[in-house]
């Protein structure tokens, strides 16, 4: 992995290392988690990071937390908007009533019915709108003209990736910390906010280590561009359970980062998705959504050559609605 002037970056290790320092009195240390059946299976040595325990359900409250709180104090009555399928939504609203701050959230009609309640029972306001025919981030720049409020993007910000970024900081040094040096690290892989944090913070603290996004098949938008050296977008908006990750392409500060210190992408089935949730829930007693389960999914897969590997996987969020839980184990 190759690891780049800091100067070529819009996030910076530094930054990172500063959010740790923001977030650490209200973000939760996730422990490394391993298991000796997910170990068989993946002739690995498989250090999971359950960022589904995190505050909010998922690893976005880190994110949202670090920019929140870089927002001036004159600015804080104006408000938030953000946009979400639900995970950054809850971490902004969470954040924002932390901050005593009020959020508006715009939100697809057929997010799941969890986080949609969710968002709302943290305080703030949802704004809907259909996936396939409305432009999200239209409506939230029309909210935010209404009272000045400051938008907080769900990935393409510097602020957001340092603070996901404190995802990979925790990892390296529970790795080291049990002796063990990480060959590979996956996670999954919407808009990059998450992933680019991650590689950024492998790249400082553990240069030979491997990262790979991880996405759903037909929504590989992050896997083709890096091969392609240029950002391109989903031909489709709906039509994966991993609601999580259907970003319309990639962000360009996490593709700048990404295109200079990922390895190789990967994809994975709906199918695969829902026995990776399975597997966590009945083996690894870990709730986690189809979203969140990806990069679980490629380990149980097979689709890199792990064996013999210390290997980090993140599992991202556990909002998921029961029915698709059952849906899963009833696979």
């Amino acid at each position: 992995m190759a690891n780049p002037k800091t100067s070529e970056l819009a996030v910076s290790f530094e930054d990172i290392l500063a959010a740790a320092e923001r977030i650490g009195d209200e973000a939760l240390v996730t422990p490394v988690l391993r298991h000796p059946l997910l170990d068989e299976r993946a002739s690995a040595r498989v250090l999971i990071k359950p960022e589904n325990l995190q505050r909010s359900g998922s690893f976005k409250f880190r994110g949202a937390f670090n920019r929140l709180c870089q927002i001036p104090a004159e600015d804080r009555p104006k408000g938030v908007v953000a946009c979400s399928s639900g995970n950054h939504a809850q971490g902004v609203a969470s954040g924002a009533r932390l901050l005593g701050m009020p959020a508006t959230i715009v939100m697809p009609a057929d997010a799941p019915a969890i986080k949609l309640e969710r968002t709302r029972g943290l305080g703030a306001r949802v704004v809907t709108y259909d996936r396939e025919t409305e432009d999200r981030e239209v409506i939230a720049a029309a909210l935010c003209r209404e009272t000045d409020a400051t938008f907080v993007h769900p990935y393409n910000d510097p602020a957001v990736i340092a603070g996901q970024g404190t995802v990979g900081l925790e990892l390296t040094d529970q790795a080291a910390a049990l002796g063990l040096q990480l060959d590979d690290v996956l996670a999954c892989t919407g808009g990059g906010g998450l992933s680019s944090g991650i590689a950024l913070a492998l790249a400082a603290r553990s240069p030979a280590t491997r990262f790979h996004t991880v996405e759903p098949a037909l929504f590989d938008d992050y896997k083709r561009s890096l091969e392609a050296g240029e950002i391109l977008s989903n031909p489709a908006k709906t039509g994966s359970i991993c609601d999580a990750l259907l970003s319309d392409s990639p962000g360009e500060i996490g593709f700048s980062i990404l295109r200079r210190l990922a390895g190789e992408g990967v994809t994975v089935t709906d199918r695969e998705v829902l026995a990776a949730v399975a597997f966590a829930f009945t083996e690894l007693k870990l709730v986690v959504e189809p979203g969140g389960a990806v990069a679980l999914a490629a380990v149980l897969s097979g689709k890199l050559p792990l064996a013999g590997k210390t290997v980090g996987v993140v599992l991202t969020g556990g909002n998921i609605d029961p029915q698709m839980l059952m849906t899963a184990l009833a696979a």
